[in-house]
């Protein structure tokens, strides 16, 4: 509990099933069936039980459940002739007692095998560390393990071994501290990053970290404790982890100091920011990480003093003549140097004219330029080496309504869409005859969803099977309406957007279809599956669905009763496109 995770801290813990489906689920208190959920996504087949106490537990990724609830789920779903629900129930209507079996384990929903996602929610249905109530199966002698720090200049005239930036290190361990052969050369204002995990006995799997204490110079400048989560605020991680990394190597690297936009109270006082400040003195840092059940370890390491210099011996040569990155409200340019030019002055290009830029350090390989975006927006910079351009057409605040203007999108920000200020690019290439739309970077994270229209200059076909796609490891689609030659969508991801038309139906794999059950695979290419339906006579029959594996398998209301007859399975894509499957089972 309190791992982090792509988008969301896990809210329990998960209890394996030596790789089975179908091991009994038993109530860890006595209490009643209160909610059950059918889903594709998400947990799946997922149970809540409510007790006397005010706590409710939750269990997910189930394969089936079982009892009378079981029954009366089945039955719902055939009266709302929908495999997806979302059932509430009275408390007198399905008691359970301690041990009582309400469940059989799965792998159902985004569960990547089988096992028991198990919750402790409270009265406000936030969810409670597990580990607090006393599981004496669970044994842990482990304490956390520490695997790289990053250290990051938080303001301009900040630096690293020289340098501005963001930069890991690796560690050793001596006993149970974590340690650096040397100090770091440091300058300004510093934040630090830690990429750590938890251990447990008999278990080859890493857990989150619970709690966190860092001190610079014995004074106590950051603690993070995670005992509770609520649900509503907990795509807030993406403030406490380096998005940016996460997004291109898959490192979640906790942030140990409270960035822009962290709406989280898991911070002890306000006064302990994390930003530790480098003068003219030695720092050293030291920090605690420690398990629920008391295993400690550290991390130590040094910050000294080294005043900020031009000439920088250690960058190495670039492979690209020029090249640039972004971090936060600053742009980073970095241009091979030129032997036969005395000036490294960089040219800006700016809306209302240019201006001269001196690099911030550099050595004979190359200069480094450091532009406060807040101060000036460029479209281009030109160096001796070449010329970027940038696109950059506005700067969005964080914290309030927000409205974009262009020939090529308007974009609407919520109150609190942004975790941070927006420097936005906005730009349009054509490929292969199609067009893809920039919006902004996908390393740069949205709490909420943005509303965009696209005002495209090709003409698309009026057919209902055009929609916006998110470009990246293939094309996601996303959706969107379709007025006046223009595509309005949603989407909580910034990045590369195509409008694409699929015009190809689902297929649908016959795997068994007999007087026992209907087993297919479905299966859609491009926008993906919408919705299926499934009939027997023409009586609606459920299909359960599991998307992993595209397989969907027939569940009857009566299970004396044998499947015979006409067997009809329709299969429907984002974009309308449908198949259907027929069959005489005899």
């Amino acid at each position: 509990m309190g791992e982090l995770r792509s988008t969301h801290f896990h809210a329990g813990i998960d209890i394996r099933t030596n790789n089975m489906a179908g091991v009994p689920i038993l109530s860890a208190k006595e209490g009643y069936i209160s909610r059950a959920i059918v889903g594709s996504f998400g947990y799946g087949r997922v149970l809540f039980v409510s007790h006397p106490n005010g706590h409710t537990t939750v269990y997910g990724h189930l394969d089936r459940f079982k009892g009378d609830a079981a029954d009366y789920i089945r039955e719902e779903q055939y009266k709302k002739k929908s495999f997806e629900i979302d059932l509430s129930f009275p408390a007198g209507k399905f008691p359970v007692q301690a041990g009582d079996t309400i469940a059989l384990s799965g792998n159902t929903g985004a569960s990547q095998g089988p096992h028991l996602h198990f919750e402790i929610r409270d009265q406000e249905n936030e969810a409670l560390n597990p580990l607090k109530f006393g599981f004496t199966e669970i044994k842990d002698n482990y304490p956390p393990t520490a695997q790289k720090i990053a250290l990051k200049t938080l303001d301009l005239n900040s630096r690293i071994n020289d340098r501005f930036g963001r930069f890991e290190f690796y560690m050793y361990k001596i006993g149970d501290a974590y340690v650096f052969s040397k100090p770091i050369l440091a300058h300004g204002n510093i934040g630090v990053e830690l990429l750590a995990h938890d251990k447990m006995e008999k278990s080859a799997f890493r857990f989150g970290i619970n709690y966190i204490e860092m001190f610079a110079d014995s004074q106590k400048v950051f603690s993070q404790t995670i005992e509770k989560i609520n649900f509503e605020d907990s795509r807030g991680i993406l403030a406490l982890v380096d998005y940016k990394t996460m997004k291109t190597t898959g490192n979640r690297f906790n942030k140990l100091y409270v960035d822009d936009g962290n709406r989280f109270d898991y911070h002890e006082g306000s006064m302990q920011s994390g930003e530790i400040h480098v003068g003219s003195k030695m720092v050293p840092v030291r920090i605690e990480l420690r398990d629920e059940y008391g295993n400690k370890s550290q991390v130590r390491f040094k910050l000294m003093p080294s005043s900020v210099t031009e000439d920088v011996i250690t960058l190495p040569s670039m492979k690209v003549p020029i090249d640039f990155d972004m971090m936060e409200n600053t742009l980073i340019i970095s241009s091979q140097r030129c032997p036969t030019v005395t000036s490294h002055t960089l040219n800006l290009f700016y809306k209302r004219g240019s201006i001269e830029v001196k690099p911030a350090y550099g050595n004979k390989f190359r200069d480094v330029y450091l532009v406060d975006l807040r101060k000036v927006l460029p479209d281009s910079v030109v160096t001796c080496a070449g010329a970027l351009r940038f696109n950059f057409k506005d700067e969005v605040p964080s914290g309030t309504e927000y409205k974009f203007y262009d020939d090529l999108a308007d974009i609407q920000f919520q109150e609190s869409s942004l975790y941070d200020t927006l420097f936005l690019n906005v730009s349009r290439i054509e490929k292969d005859s199609s067009e893809i739309f920039s919006i902004g970077s996908r390393l740069v994270p949205l709490f909420k969803p943005l509303d965009i229209l696209l005002k495209p200059k090709n003409k698309y076909p009026d057919n209902g099977k055009t929609a916006v796609y998110r470009v990246g490891n293939g094309n996601s689609y996303i959706g969107g309406k379709w007025a006046n030659d223009r595509i309005r969508f949603s989407t909580r991801e910034l990045g590369d957007f195509q409008i694409l038309e699929d015009t190809i139906p689902p297929t649908i794999t016959r795997i068994s279809v007999n007087q026992n059950s209907a087993r297919l695979r479905i299966r859609d290419g491009l926008s993906g599956i919408s919705y299926f339906e499934a009939n027997l006579n023409g009586e609606w029959l459920l299909m359960n669905y599991d998307y992993k594996s595209g397989i969907i398998q027939s569940e009857k209301l009566d299970k004396k009763k044998p499947l015979k007859g006409d067997f009809q399975l329709k299969v429907v894509d984002q974009c309308g496109n449908e198949r259907i499957f027929k069959q005489k089972i005899m």
